[in-house]
């Protein structure tokens, strides 16, 4: 027998089960969550498929899907910046935010590493940025305070959510603040992938999470 199914003041109600409004944030994070386990799920399956075929992997294909495009936030300093400003450097990026308990400290650091196996004339030709999925909290000083912890070379660059949201949705980057009771700590789902773009736009490699440091500095001076 089918039951009703309302929404009324904040609460989804149907027959005797009553959704509150945090209910229905939890459903809608898990969807979100289950969305980018597929997307991983396809990913990895491409990659190894890519290994299998003798081909290095995400490492080293150009996606298929078009990735990256024109941005305009604002660096650790405070300035203005877009895709335009890094002249004729490729560039490497990951998306995250100061307050990541693990991913984001870790993926960074193998980004610093990787810095580090490159000579110095490779350097000079790379731009390393991490671009926050969390504007509210991640001011310039903030980004300008984190981005110090890991490599000199990084650019930490925020903006509106409205500049980060059209950022992220460019190079398919998935974020989703998770509510808590306190508005002032909460914690963001997202993706963990960094790219490497050439000077040009284009994407050269999506690097998965925990990519060994000397398989992203390969990559990288193979493109340079």
């Amino acid at each position: 027998m089918a039951g009703h199914f309302a929404y009324i003041d904040g609460k989804t109600e149907t027959g005797d089960i009553a959704l509150t409004q945090s209910g229905l944030n939890r459903i809608l994070i898990l969807c979100s969550v289950g969305l980018v386990i597929l997307a991983g799920l396809a990913l990895w399956l491409v990659n190894q498929e890519l290994s299998r075929r003798g081909g290095g992997g995400l490492s080293r294909i150009a996606s298929a899907v078009e990735v990256g495009g024109p941005f305009q936030l604002v660096d650790h300093t405070g300035a203005e910046v877009t895709e335009r400003s890094f002249g004729d450097r490729h560039l490497l990026i990951f998306f995250g935010y100061t307050f990541c308990p693990d991913v984001c400290p870790t993926e960074l650091a193998r980004m610093a590493s990787a810095l580090d196996l490159l000579s110095d004339a490779e350097l000079a030709k790379v731009q390393p940025l991490f671009i926050t999925i969390d504007p509210e909290r991640d001011t310039p000083d903030a980004m300008a305070d984190y981005v110090a912890l890991f490599h000199p070379e990084i650019v930490g660059l925020t903006g509106t959510p409205e500049q980060i949201g059209e950022t992220a949705r460019a190079y398919r980057a998935f974020y989703a603040k998770v509510e808590t009771e306190d508005p002032d700590f909460y914690l963001m789902d997202h993706s963990s992938f960094t790219y490497l773009m050439a000077p040009d736009g284009d994407n050269i490699a999506v690097f998965p999470y925990n990519t060994a440091p000397d398989e992203i500095a390969g990559a990288i001076s193979a493109a340079l």
